[in-house]
């Protein structure tokens, strides 16, 4: 029977035989990351269809379904089909100011429940029942923060009205974007990350930032693969080329 030293001895004698690690250090945060998120927007604007096209290939690489659509009024009728092709009847979704695209008229008129958060601050009561209203949804509907091109991840910011619940608790989830959501890697992330951190946070504002990278993926013991055990089964993005209008 090993004992203890002779286990941690061996593990000590397997890392002896690593080459070591290589130099690393905390990188330096940006000064005035706002305006160099300004700065690099612009420069992005220049290049936004290889983003696209690359955040589209990286997308469907982790089972990601995308679709493209010319204008915001075309959105409701792609949740239609999603909602059909998957027999989905009740849908939560992020209020029309936050998603720049109102939905909720074309899929009550196809006999699809729609509730929409409200974007005030409500009372944990209320709270409590949207979640349970979350919790039995078919589907959720969310804008998305950034879309990350090398990766294929979309990333959500919390807030009032934008619950982490729309995205993780119904099995399809549909996050609906425009070219200001692009960028290129996860270092323009973190740049992204200082400039809305940058001064006093909002008190509507939540705790929590959520990076997706395709479905909920679990495997067991035996590696046997599971989709939509703790999170949506199915990720949908819609970009949508001539933009959506500005939160209001």
């Amino acid at each position: 029977m090993t004992s203890k030293a002779d286990f941690l001895a061996r593990i000590r004698t397997e890392m002896a035989k690593t080459p070591g690690l290589f130099a690393a250090s905390p990188a330096a945060r940006p000064a005035r990351p706002g305006e160099r998120l300004e700065v690099l927007r612009r420069e992005l604007s220049e290049r936004w269809p290889q983003m696209l096209e690359r955040f589209r290939a990286e997308f469907e690489r982790v089972a990601g379904i995308f679709h493209r659509v010319s204008s915001a009024a075309e959105v409701p009728a792609v949740l239609e089909r999603i909602c059909r092709e998957r027999a989905a009847r009740r849908l939560m979704a992020w209020p029309p100011e936050e998603l720049g695209v109102a939905i909720a008229p074309r899929l009550a008129a196809a006999g699809i429940s729609v509730e929409s958060m409200p974007r005030a601050l409500v009372p944990e009561s209320e709270r409590r029942r949207l979640r349970d209203v979350a919790a039995e949804a078919d589907l959720g509907v969310t804008g998305a923060d950034l879309a990350v091109a090398e990766t294929g991840t979309l990333v959500l910011v919390s807030a009032a009205g934008r619950p982490r619940s729309t995205s993780l608790l119904p099995p399809y989830h549909v996050a609906v974007f425009d070219r200001e959501a692009l960028v290129e890697s996860l270092e323009q992330v973190g740049l992204a990350l200082e400039a809305w951190h940058e001064g006093p946070a909002p008190p509507e504002r939540g705790a929590m930032i959520n990076f997706i990278t395709g479905p909920s993926r679990t495997a067991d013991i035996e590696l046997t693969l599971t989709r939509g055990v703790h999170g949506p089964k199915e990720i949908h993005a819609i970009f949508v080329d001539g933009g959506l209008r500005q939160h209001g």
